[in-house]
């Protein structure tokens, strides 16, 4: 069983590894991919902050660090896979096009107008993708 974890650096995200860990280790045949997206307009103006290519770097690895590390601490092993693009459109192309059994998602990542509503990544890819799908809050 393949199952995928979206990750943001969002305190959501976490929680959806600690859940997906907690599946990995209670189903031995199963493999735990972490996905992060990396969005060309959120990009964009990540580098204007930051006009520095190395921060700009150090800032994504922060935000997959917390997940890398929590999967190693309980002794489960991860694949990282970066997409690049707009976060919902790739998480749902690679999740159907892997064939991936199950998805966990945070209900709401780093963006401010989605703590408002459920997240609009998180809504779209629950449409649109051809797998079960676990939201956490």
């Amino acid at each position: 069983m393949n199952i995928a974890v979206a990750i943001d650096g969002s305190d959501n995200a976490l929680r959806a590894v600690e859940h997906a860990i907690m599946l990995v280790r209670h189903l031995p045949d199963a493999e735990l991919e972490f996905l992060h997206v990396v969005d060309y307009n959120k990009a964009k103006d990540d580098y204007l902050l930051s006009q520095n290519p190395e921060g700009l770097a150090l800032k994504r690895e922060q935000k997959i660090h917390p997940a890398t590390e929590l999967a190693k601490s309980k002794g489960v092993e991860a694949k990282m896979t970066i997409l690049k693009g707009n976060p919902s459109a790739e998480i749902i192309k690679h999740v159907n096009k892997e064939e991936v059994q199950q998805l966990i998602i945070g209900s709401r990542g780093l963006n401010t107008f989605q703590e408002m509503i459920l997240g609009s990544v998180s809504h779209k890819v629950m449409k649109h993708v051809n797998c079960p799908v676990t939201i956490v809050k």
